[in-house]
């Protein structure tokens, strides 16, 4: 299967990671949601971040370490 398509299972450690960064990104939407009003934009910058934690999260499950 090629490298794009592969599904890592988390170790604990991975899990605590990936945990941590989806706190991240919901505190960094929850700040900018206090500077911008309920809007498409607003809507936009939810989008790109939810694939932005994706994206990070995806990366740090690509890591031996993280995984089972």
């Amino acid at each position: 299967m090629h490298k794009a398509f592969e599904v890592h299972m988390l170790n604990e450690e991975g899990i605590k990671k990936a945990r941590q960064s989806a706190e991240l990104f919901d505190e960094l939407l929850n700040r900018v949601g206090i500077l911008v009003p309920p809007s498409r934009e607003f809507s936009i910058v939810t989008t790109n971040l939810e694939e932005a934690c994706f994206f990070a999260k995806k990366g740090m499950a690509n890591q031996l370490e993280n995984q089972v």
